[in-house]
């Protein structure tokens, strides 16, 4: 049983590049639970909060449940769900999996692997995060689910996938003038920049290319926004920014909330900007709620 492969090739819905990361994120949470006890069990009403709360932050700007995935991962042959009157799933509603007392559990033979070789766990992990989430996520995604992966692990990547073009990085920088596209930072230690990143727009994982169109030079704090939905730009170039953002602070005021309607910064004439379908991608997949209104002019 390669267990590696049934974790690249869960079944999810899918069209245009939309993402539907459910079952990779239960499969993580599962993954976490785990190796903290092997011979845990996940009651779907105790763990239910849990795994919306992962769904709110990691998954789709739409609105989602976790009764889908608790309920559908069955077919995948990695999970299994008992009720309190035996085995299998009572379906996918969520007052059906409360009031039978679901129950899941990574697939019996599957932790069994999983004892013998705890390696494999890493790997599974590894998988699930190259494949459905950008690496600026990596690290906190595996603090949310319980994971304990050392950070070399968690941005290794499987040998036989698709590489990262590693001049991305380079021609997006200089593309920009190594200024943070969307509030000019560009901080250096001697001629080294530092804090400053090449964000994919269309995530690498969902067929973003490694082209400096599908590219923005962000400083660390704007690409961890970036890709957690909080800022996203428009089809005009101008910054966009979450009417579901909160801060109170100076500092969130003014590094977040007062880039709304802000133009994007670059890049230089000679290179081209973010392509309309990368830019659209973003809004409709990763950008969450609706954007601020731009504050008046002072």
């Amino acid at each position: 049983m390669d267990w590696l492969e049934r974790t690249t090739q869960l079944r999810q819905w899918t069209r245009n590049g939309t993402r539907a990361p459910h079952k990779p994120l239960l499969l993580l949470y599962a993954l976490g639970r785990f190796q903290e006890d092997a011979d845990s069990e996940l009651r779907y009403s105790g763990v239910e909060e849990d795994l919306q709360r992962l769904l709110t932050e990691y998954g789709p700007p739409n609105k989602t449940s976790p009764s889908y995935p608790f309920h559908h991962l069955v077919s995948d042959g990695v999970w299994e769900v008992r009720t309190d009157r035996g085995p299998g799933s009572p379906g996918s509603g969520l007052r059906d999996l409360r009031d039978s007392g679901a129950t899941g559990r990574l697939a019996p033979d599957l932790g069994h692997a999983l004892r013998r070789e705890p390696e494999l766990l890493h790997r599974m992990a590894r998988s699930l995060l190259d494949l459905h989430f950008p690496p600026s996520l990596h690290s906190e995604l595996c603090e949310a689910v319980g994971l304990d992966l050392e950070p070399a692990e968690i941005h290794q990547l499987p040998a036989a996938r698709r590489q990262r073009d590693r001049r991305m990085r380079e021609l997006v920088l200089t593309a920009y003038e190594y200024r943070c596209a969307f509030c000019g930072y560009d901080g250096r230690i001697g001629a080294v920049p530092v804090g400053l990143e090449a964000a994919h727009v269309r995530w690498w994982a969902f067929g973003g290319p490694d082209d400096v169109d599908n590219g923005l030079c962000l400083c660390s704090l704007h690409h961890k926004l970036f890709d957690k939905g909080v800022l996203g730009v428009d089809d005009t170039h101008r910054i966009l920014v979450s009417q579901r953002f909160v801060g109170h602070s100076t500092a969130a005021r003014e590094q977040v909330v007062a880039l709304a309607g802000r133009p994007v910064i670059g890049p230089q004439p000679s290179a081209r900007p973010v392509a309309a379908g990368h830019r659209a991608w973003h809004t409709g997949q990763v950008f969450h709620g609706a954007p601020r209104l731009a504050p008046p002019a002072a």
